[in-house]
């Protein structure tokens, strides 16, 4: 049976959706989940892009031991150079470098001819062999590109030493038997092929990614890359739940395996969700809230009689078991902890503490505590950096007066002394965030925001995710309460104290040289 290596690039190309802003703490616990779902190679980020991708990539490269970890480099020197400071620490040096193949990318952004493009790929392959072991090359736009200059360029840097062979489908355009055509034809032609893994790319414009991967894998892949839930670049990438699983139920057809711990699936995904503050869709594959929900009558009385009749994966299979009231207002340190360890956490006994005392105070107000209460608990907990919050939310008053909100809100500021302001909107939320503006220095605008429920009930923790813009850099922040009002206020400051925690960390270069692929 083939291994498929999955190549996760949640961290690289996934950050790069519209509105997610990680920290270093976040990457670093999306990365030890991902060691724990067993993808085989952990693409951090792009080093050169900014200080803050460069210290994320260097602590992850650092710890992550059962996984390779890799980083995206511009065809450059000085990319491949940055990225080997930040990755030599790793257990296997592995560098991702890439430039486009296409006409369109030739001539009107690269402007440079195929001659030029294939030199500087073999440069840069010649360079980073120097410092990595481990090499993959990306032809950006391979779909859109001439095939027989693709047979070209591959034919020179698998020469140079380049030891794995990308081939993306950057904007989306393949079909899926358009791709593994392609696959077939390069592992055809293509001197060497045999020697070196070659990898399918795909990313979801026209809702095909899952579909081109699998196409890929029918034709000769031996790695797959995408994201968790499928975030990405605009449309987002391939799901890889949703190639792992299908790996899995149609082994009989695909005939691969792809080392992936499928019972790890519905933490993994909840994790990224939760700190990326990306809704899952409830009808999506696999992971979705619906995905096991059967509601027609023709349905429940299928399954009722066979469960096989139209459930073709099991909520056990993917690590999604419903649990029953977990833990509740009397339950002890011991219990507590116990629970955490099962779930997957992974704390300190100060943070386990803290996760206790914020547990304990919800117990005291909820009538049932679910597990994905705790799960937001222990996640707050775990991601917590330790910095001093510049901010800090104090007190919080709305009253209503001829049916118009206005908030009176304290606020503890950088200088530490204590601020009052009041401002009214035309709704609560509104007037809050009035009200906040005027306290905090600098200008925001809001991009998003949004609530939602965390578990079941009238008491259920509702979770408050907004993305704004603060002094023209975009932040997201986010908090849980059993007052939506409180959370979204707190959200907002979250907001603000992680964009002047961010300031510091980060060059003038623009994000922009991350698009890529």
């Amino acid at each position: 049976m083939r291994k498929i290596e999955f190549f996760d690039t949640t961290l690289r190309d996934g950050e790069q959706s519209a509105g997610i802003n990680l920290n270093t703490k976040e990457k670093l616990e999306i990365a030890r989940q991902l060691e724990k779902y067993g993808v085989s190679i952990i693409e951090a980020g792009f080093p050169a892009s900014s200080p803050g991708d460069f210290e994320a990539v260097k602590l992850i490269a650092d710890t992550v031991k059962n996984s390779v970890v890799t980083g995206l480099a511009r065809s450059i020197k000085s990319d491949i150079e940055t990225s080997w400071e930040a990755l030599k620490g790793g257990v296997q040096p592995h560098l991702h470098t890439f430039i486009a193949t296409s006409p369109i990318h030739m001539q009107y952004k690269l402007n440079k001819t195929p001659e030029q493009v294939i030199e500087i790929a073999v440069e840069s392959v010649k360079l980073a062999k120097k410092y990595f072991p481990l090499v993959q090359w990306s032809a950006e736009d391979a779909t859109r590109s001439d095939k027989d200059f693709l047979v070209r360029i591959m034919n020179e840097v698998i020469k140079a030493g380049a030891t794995t062979i990308n081939i993306p489908d950057t904007v989306g355009y393949a079909s899926p038997i358009e791709y593994g055509a392609l696959f077939k034809y390069l592992s055809e032609n293509v001197t060497g092929i045999e020697k070196v893994k070659l990898s399918a790319h795909c990313h979801d414009d026209l809702g095909m990614a899952v579909a081109n991967t699998l196409a890929a894998i029918e034709n000769g892949a031996t790695q797959v890359e995408g994201t968790i839930n499928g975030i990405g670049e605009r449309a987002g990438n391939a799901a890889l739940e949703e190639v792992a699983v299908a790996l899995h139920i149609r082994n009989d057809y695909y005939q691969a395996d792809s080392g992936i711990i499928l019972k790890e699936t519905k933490r993994t995904s909840q994790l990224v969700s939760q700190l990326t503050g990306v809704v899952i869709q409830p009808n999506k594959a696999v992971v979705g809230k619906n995905a096991f929900a059967h509601e027609s009558g023709i349905h429940q009385d299928g399954m009722l009689k066979n469960p096989e009749t139209y459930e073709i994966i099991t909520p056990d299979l993917i690590g999604d078991v419903a649990t029953e009231l977990v833990l509740g207002k009397h339950s002890g340190r011991h219990a507590f902890f116990t629970r955490a360890a099962e779930m997957g956490f992974q704390l300190s006994d100060e943070k386990l503490n803290a996760a206790f005392v914020a547990f304990k105070k919800l117990a005291d107000r909820k009538k049932e505590i679910a597990e994905e209460d705790l799960f937001v608990l222990l996640t707050d907990q775990q991601v917590k950096s330790g910095e001093v919050e510049l901010y800090e939310l104090e007190e919080l008053v709305v009253h209503y007066e001829n049916n118009v909100p206005t908030s009176t809100i304290t606020v503890k500021v950088p200088s530490g002394e204590q601020v009052v302001e009041t401002c009214a909107g035309s709704g609560a939320v509104e007037a809050i965030f009035n009200t906040l503006e005027k306290i905090v220095n600098g200008e925001v605008r809001i991009l998003d925001y949004r609530v939602s429920s965390v578990s079941k009930g009238r008491d259920a923790l509702g979770e408050a995710v907004i993305n704004l813009t603060f002094n023209g850099k975009t932040s997201t922040g986010r908090n849980a309460s059993q007052d939506v009002l409180k959370a979204s206020a707190r959200a907002y400051i979250n907001a603000i104290n992680r964009q002047l925690v961010n300031v510091h960390k980060r060059t003038s270069r623009s994000r922009s040289v991350n698009r890529c692929l």
